[in-house]
């Protein structure tokens, strides 16, 4: 690290801060994983209105379109 140049040298302690803070991000997904979710119930929401298998998939593709 003496050989090199100072503005590397300063880079250094913000990569230190943002591995940090990945870190968190990562502690902070874990538990929200393994924490239960309630199922909200769509009962009487919307009378008239039936919910069907189809629309559920549709749901599922819109909300987690970024997810692997």
């Amino acid at each position: 690290m003496r050989n090199m140049k100072p503005e590397t040298r300063e880079i250094y302690p913000e990569l230190k801060k943002i591995e940090n803070d990945i870190q968190v991000l990562k502690i902070l997904l874990m538990k929200s994983r393994k924490m239960p979710r309630k199922a909200a119930k769509l009962e009487g929401t919307l009378k008239g209105v039936r919910i069907e298998e189809k629309d559920i998939e549709e749901a599922k593709k819109s909300i987690f379109k970024f997810s692997a």
